[in-house]
């Protein structure tokens, strides 16, 4: 089963962004973590990173036509942009929203996500782990459907 990590924006510059808040592993890193995470679940995993809202919406719609799942890291759209949220709410698939920092412990405006009221999960506070988890989450739950 094919399931897509989307990240939103800044997070390609993993590794070299407050490192204080977002840690040292690199974008590239991360990508490798997941395809190997996911070769071990015996998943397809798909990782894509963009700066433009437009590029994600797309994703997530390709996503929501192949009933595929998502890990989704909106990043700063999740503050804000209910275009990303509805086009989650699109999803046929598990979503888990994954935040690399505890959103809930810094500025009063990344308190709250849009789109976490549409998401089967989310995971935040956790690091880079937070992706190993969601994607140990969809593997559950792909396996429990079957």
């Amino acid at each position: 089963m094919r399931v897509y990590v989307l990240n939103g924006p800044n997070l390609g510059r993993l590794g070299t962004r407050q490192v204080d808040v977002y840690g040292v592993t690199s974008y590239a890193d991360l990508v490798d973590m997941c395809v190997d995470v996911g070769r071990e679940l015996g998943l397809d995993v798909v990782v894509r990173q963009t700066d433009a809202e437009h590029e994600l919406l797309g994703w997530l719609h390709a996503a929501a036509d192949e009933g595929a799942p998502v890990v989704l890291n909106p990043a700063a759209w999740s503050h804000y942009s209910l275009a990303v949220r509805d086009a989650c709410a699109m999803l046929r698939g598990p979503l888990v929203e994954v935040h690399i920092s505890n959103i809930h412990a810094r500025e009063e405006f990344r308190h709250h996500s849009v789109v976490s009221a549409v998401a089967t999960g989310v995971i935040c506070g956790l690091g880079v782990d937070g992706y190993r988890l969601a994607l140990r989450h969809v593997a559950t739950r792909l396996a429990a459907a079957d």
